[in-house]
C-alpha cells in the first residue's frame, strides 16, 4: 500500500496515525493546533471522523439509544447527544486538510455514509478507513473501495468470517490496496485484552499486512505490535488529557505521540532478520572475549600445567576450549607471561590428543 508518498509495508518503518476524533472539543483552532501537534511529533497522518449525528442514529429519547453500558467512558448519555459533540464538522475538513498539506502530513478520514466517501474523494483525501464498528457493512466498504483509493478497515469486534467478508466486499468493489487493523473495541483497552499475536495470523490468514489501531494508555502496546509486524499504528491524540475531550482518557499527548513515533521507529529496526553470530556493530566486541594466556615465564620443553595457562580478556589465544588439549602438552619454546597461546606453542603431540 502506498498512501500519499509513503509506502507502507513490513520493511518499511510503521506508518504513524493521529486519529483526532472529537477531541477537537467544538473547536476548528484545537483541531489545526491537534494537526500541527501531529506534524510537531513526526506522525505520517492525521485522521479524521466524518460523519453527522443524524447519519449514524436517530435524534430520540428511547432506551435504545442511550449508552447503557456502565463501564462505558460515556454511560448514560444519548447517542445522538454524543455524535452531535464528538463530529467534526464537514465545512472544517477543508482548512484541516490545508493545514495538513502545509504542515508535509497526509490527512485522510473514516466515512460512515456514501455521502461522506463522494466528500472525502472531492476534497483529494489520499486514502480511506473503516472504522470498526463499520466493517459490518459491506454496502459502504464496497462503496468505498469503488473509489480506487488504499483502503484500511479496523477489525475490532469481528469474528473471522466477517473480516473476511469485509475483504471480499472491499476487493469485489475494485479496491487494490488494502490494510486491516487488529483492534479491540474497548475504551480504554485493557493490553490483556489486545491479543497482539493474533497480528501475524491474520497477515497469514487474510493475506494483507496488518497494522493496529489501540485504545490501550500509552506505548507499549504499539511497541510490541511492530514485533509482531504492524505496518501502521494508529492513536487518539489529544493536546492535552485534562481538557476533556470526548476521547481524552485514552488519548496521547503530543510528547507521547512523538514517543511513539521514535520508539516505532527503534522497534521496528530491532526486529531485523533471523541471524546468528556477530553483527557488524558487535565485531569490536570479538577482542572482549576470553581465551587462553600464558601467565607465567616457561623455558622450552616444560610441561604446561593449570599454573601456567588460563582464560582471560583479552581474545588473542586460543579459544577456552582447546584448554584440555594444551595441558599436559610441552611448550616448543620459550614464552613469556602474557603471551597469547598459539598452536606454535604446543608440541604435535598435545595437539594430537
Amino acid at each position: 500500500m502506498k498512501i500519499g508518498s509513503r509506502i507502507i509495508g513490513r520493511d518499511q518503518k510503521p506508518y504513524i496515525i493521529a486519529e483526532m476524533s472529537g477531541n477537537h472539543e467544538g473547536s476548528l483552532e484545537t483541531a489545526l493546533k491537534i494537526v500541527d501537534a501531529a506534524a510537531d511529533a513526526g506522525a505520517d497522518a492525521v485522521k479524521l471522523q466524518t460523519y453527522t449525528a443524524d447519519s449514524m442514529t436517530l435524534d430520540i429519547d428511547h432506551p435504545d439509544f442511550v449508552i447503557n453500558n456502565t463501564d462505558s467512558l460515556w454511560y448514560g448519555r444519548r447517542i445522538y447527544d454524543l455524535y452531535e459533540e464528538a463530529h467534526t464538522p464537514w465545512e472544517w475538513h477543508e482548512p484541516i486538510f490545508k493545514r495538513a498539506r502545509e504542515r508535509g502530513i497526509e490527512c485522510f478520514s473514516s466515512p460512515f455514509s456514501n455521502d461522506a466517501v463522494d466528500f472525502l474523494v472531492d476534497l483529494g483525501a489520499p486514502a480511506l478507513k473503516i472504522a470498526s464498528l463499520e466493517s459490518v457493512d459491506l454496502d459502504l466498504i464496497a462503496y468505498a473501495a469503488s473509489s480506487k483509493l488504499p483502503l484500511i478497515i479496523s477489525t475490532g469486534l469481528a469474528e473471522q468470517f466477517e473480516i473476511d467478508e469485509a475483504i471480499s466486499a472491499a476487493r469485489e468493489g475494485g479496491c487494490e490496496e488494502l490494510v486491516i487493523l487488529k483492534c479491540t473495541s474497548s475504551y480504554p483497552t485493557d493490553p490483556s485484552e489486545s491479543h497482539l499475536r493474533t497480528i501475524a495470523d491474520m497477515r497469514d490468514r487474510f493475506e494483507v499486512e496488518v497494522g493496529l489501531s489501540d485504545h490501550t494508555l500509552g506505548i507499549g502496546v504499539p511497541l510490541a505490535a511492530i514485533a509482531y509486524g504492524a505496518v501502521i499504528v494508529e492513536k487518539h491524540v489529544t493536546l492535552s488529557r485534562n481538557d476533556g475531550g470526548v476521547d481524552s482518557a485514552f488519548s496521547l499527548e503530543p510528547n507521547e505521540l512523538k514517543a511513539l513515533v521514535e520508539e516505532s521507529d527503534r522497534a521496528h529496526r530491532s526486529v531485523g532478520e533471523v541471524r546468528y553470530g556477530p553483527t557488524p556493530g558487535e565485531s569490536g566486541a570479538l577482542l572482549r572475549r576470553r581465551s587462553l594466556y600464558f601467565v607465567e615465564d616457561i623455558p622450552e620443553g616444560t610441561v604446561i600445567t593449570r599454573e601456567h595457562v588460563r582464560s582471560i580478556r583479552p581474545n588473542n589465544g586460543l579459544a577456552p576450549k582447546h584448554l584440555e588439549v594444551v595441558l599436559g602438552s610441552r611448550v616448543t619454546m620459550d614464552v613469556e607471561r602474557g603471551t597469547p597461546v598459539k598452536w606454535q606453542h604446543v608440541e604435535d603431540e598435545g595437539r594430537k590428543k
